[in-house]
């Protein structure tokens, strides 16, 4: 039995290429019209968060720029950016948005880097958000000629920022301010930490003191549970903070080493 072949219309096909055509023609006429008419230049720039000039994209047709290459182009020199956003607002106005990135922590180097959460180097500025933040020390003999806009991939780095996390989300450490962190021996890794203010009054008619803080050394591995064991020890010893010189969790059962006592529990 022999197939039957299958054959378009040639009249239908004629149709369709011509509406095609047509379509086409129409769209590359829109085209040309939104990348010529003076309607569409750009006349503002708005830049949120910079003082940098855009203005060289004044007088350019808003559907002619390529705002991808312009936000990585921008990027590459604003290294404490997490992501520049440019954006059209039709009919005539470029948005630039510049999105910071958040400070976690401060780096010692010869001079202070700020550290976000993915670990990222950037300069820190004079502003308020600086103002207060934990300190990571000990990394000056770990990377050498640090540059803003690097994401060094060093164990003492998860270390240092595995330790901020854990102490910013346990509700044991409400009121309590992580001063510094030391991760110069990842071994035996440990911050320092200030308690509230209500603990003050333990300790000014016998030492004199302003505030009452204490070591903590967690050592490189297990930060999380390490932080968690941590967070029952201050709530269970709430009035003697004050006596505490040093708690070590980096052994089986932890270790805390009181005051001019010699003695530790």
């Amino acid at each position: 039995m022999k197939k039957q072949k299958f054959k378009l219309p040639v009249k239908i096909i004629s149709i369709l290429a011509i509406i095609l055509l047509v379509f086409s023609l129409l769209i590359g006429y829109i085209w040309k019209v939104l990348t010529t008419a003076d309607f569409f230049t750009v006349k503002q720039v708005v830049v949120r968060n910079s003082d940098v000039s855009f203005d060289y994209l004044k007088g350019k047709n808003i559907f002619s720029l390529d705002l991808q290459a312009y936000s990585r182009q921008a990027l590459l020199s604003c290294p404490d950016c997490r992501k520049i956003r440019f954006a059209r607002v039709l009919p005539n106005r470029v948005l630039i948005d510049f999105v910071k990135r958040k400070p976690l922590a401060l780096v010692k180097f010869y001079k202070n880097f700020a550290i976000d959460e993915e670990g990222l180097f950037f300069y820190p500025n004079n502003t308020v958000e600086f103002a207060g933040l934990p300190i990571i020390y000990g990394l000056e003999t770990k990377i050498f000629g640090p540059k803003p806009g690097v994401r060094y991939k060093r164990v003492e780095i998860k270390i240092a920022l595995d330790i901020i996390n854990e102490f910013k989300n346990n509700r044991s450490f409400r009121g309590f301010t992580l001063k510094r962190i030391d991760v110069a021996n990842a071994e035996s890794a440990g911050f320092f930490i200030l308690a509230p203010a209500q603990a003050v009054d333990y300790t000014k008619s016998n030492s004199g003191v302003e505030w009452v803080g204490f070591e903590v050394r967690v050592g490189k591995n297990n930060i999380r549970e390490k932080m968690m064991v941590l967070g029952g020890l201050i709530t269970q010893a709430a009035k003697e903070w004050a006596n505490i010189k040093y708690i070590d969790l980096r052994f089986k059962e932890p270790v805390i080493k009181l005051n001019n006592t010699g003695k530790d529990r």
